[in-house]
């Protein structure tokens, strides 16, 4: 073990040098990459297509290369999943990413190519322990064992050399050596495809050992956190771990899950740590202790373009690059990859918090809104609401969906909100006021559509059994830790679903 913390330590030196690099030199070193991607690319199907030996800067770049969305680059994939390459990427690829997504029931797959591993995911996963531990530097956290929640793999029916699976379980069967010293449950739980049966196993192996550090999606955390505690029959997961310092956490909007971590790891508390990565790629790591912003990592084999909401529908939509971006503007994110997306549209929207450095926040989804009446209301929206309602109520939300009830004969229309409450609130009433006057005070569009109630009512609150949402994504075949409850729909598909379930 202490061969293993004398290789950690120096690696971390190491990679903090390069970052401040990074943090200096910004411009320089995206477009570096963006030269490098295109080198790296110019003899595939799609460099010659698009003849990236001739392109020698971003506006050509931007000119030549359309934005791309999952449909437009699905024939490729497909064609790659049964065992083609050099089509996107000029090195072999064998693994794709498996993502659901929250917007569409349809799966996608995400080449992963082993630059973006090297570069991109495992450069993260260091990162996120770099950062922390420059943070922390009396940290105790390779004392122990480290807790990763990731998801299933299995091979691809189109070909021998093709496989899929959630990214968590790409990166955990590829880890590097080092990585497994400290890593656990073993690799043979680890990729359990039937997730109750996993978490089960995950619970029983890990109560007996040392975890000084978490890394999961903060929902399906807690899930297994409160089965170590019922098996255990202790009141805190501090009886359980004493030495428990660190969770590294991303995929949702920490802020309503905070609470519940902090009663159920009990006292003294952790530090939380937040991530942006996807199965697209590794964006941001949260690198100050008093901010949830995120640092955006500039030299993970991505190009970064910032498309400003108003071009989302255009069919020949203007980026910025990161030296054209502003504060607190809402952008959807676009990246060119070291696995073949070419100026691809992920589908979140950010912000930016900080340009010296350049630090971000994720606001919502490009689809994941309420826009029914013209009122605007995205993810980062809804969820600051739900956070003030809560502080004011003295309530616990654990999950929440909300979509729009439209114009019927002379009624106007309202929001409709699904919550599943840990801690009920003593007045829905109040609950639904606070909410939107939250919502009021966040969105100036929804304010307009509130007037009067003229064309928005009241929000419509239903305080939904424990473990509804639960039993929807089960019912969905959405149970695993890259799964998340969709927060916001334009449409009324699954809070009609829910309803059913619940019999409303």
């Amino acid at each position: 073990m202490a061969l293993i913390n004398t290789l950690i330590s120096w690696i971390m030196k190491n990679r903090i040098h390069q970052m401040e690099l990074f943090i200096r030199y910004p411009h320089d070193v995206q477009a570096e990459w963006l030269s490098r991607l295109l080198n790296e690319a110019q003899h595939t199907e799609w460099g010659k297509k698009y003849d990236f030996r001739s392109i020698e800067n971003k506006e050509t770049f931007k000119q030549r290369v359309p934005v791309q969305e999952y449909d437009d680059l699905k024939p490729y994939i497909d064609r790659m999943m049964k065992g083609e390459q050099n089509i996107l990427w000029n090195s072999e690829i064998k693994w794709f990413a498996k993502s659901s997504g929250t917007t569409a029931g349809k799966s996608k797959f995400i080449p992963v190519s082993k630059e973006a591993l090297e570069d991109c995911h495992y450069k993260g996963g260091k990162d996120m322990l770099c950062i922390y531990c420059n943070n922390m530097p009396e940290t105790n956290l390779f004392s122990g064992r480290g807790l990763a929640l990731g998801g299933s793999h299995q091979m691809v029916q189109f070909s021998n050399e093709a496989y899929y699976g959630d990214l968590s379980a790409i990166i955990i069967q590829n880890l590097p050596f080092w990585a497994e010293f400290i890593r656990t449950p073993d690799i043979s739980i680890a990729l359990m495809d039937e997730w109750e049966t996993k978490l089960e196993k995950m619970a029983q192996v890990t109560l007996e050992q040392d975890v000084t550090s978490i890394s999961g999606v903060p929902s399906w955390t807690l899930v297994l956190l409160r089965r170590i505690l019922d098996i255990s029959g202790k009141k805190t997961i501090r009886e359980v771990w004493p030495n428990l310092e660190l969770f590294m956490h991303g995929a949702v909007n920490f802020s309503p899950y905070k609470e519940h971590f902090q009663q159920t790891i009990g006292n003294p508390g952790i530090y939380y740590l937040e991530t942006y990565n996807a199965s697209e790629g590794f964006f941001g790591i949260q690198d100050q202790s008093n901010s949830s912003d995120m640092l955006l990592m500039l030299d993970y084999g991505i190009y970064y373009e910032f498309m400003p909401l108003d071009q989302l529908d255009k069919s020949h939509p203007k980026t910025l690059s990161l030296d054209e971006v502003e504060l607190n503007i809402n952008y959807a994110l676009i990246i060119t990859t070291n696995a073949g997306l070419w100026r691809y549209k992920i589908g979140d929207t950010i912000k930016f918090t900080c340009l010296n450095p350049f630090r971000i926040r994720i606001t919502g989804r490009t689809k994941h809104f309420i826009n029914a009446f013209g009122e605007e209301v995205i993810v980062d929206n809804a969820e600051k609401a739900i956070t003030i309602a809560c502080e004011r109520t003295g309530a616990t939300v654990k999950e929440f969906t909300a979509c729009p009830v439209y114009f019927s004969g002379n009624q106007t229309g309202a929001h409709e909100w699904l919550i599943e409450f840990e801690k009920n609130p003593e007045s829905m009433d109040f609950f639904a006021d606070i909410l939107d006057t939250a919502l009021k005070s966040i969105n100036s569009d929804y304010e307009a559509k509130r007037y009067k109630d003229f064309i928005l009512e009241k929000p419509i609150l239903r305080c939904l059994p424990s473990g509804t949402f639960y039993n929807w994504m089960k019912q969905r075949g959405k149970l695993g830790g890259q799964h998340k409850v969709p927060r916001l729909s334009n449409d009324r598909e699954f809070v009609e679903e829910i309803l059913a379930l619940c019999r409303f």
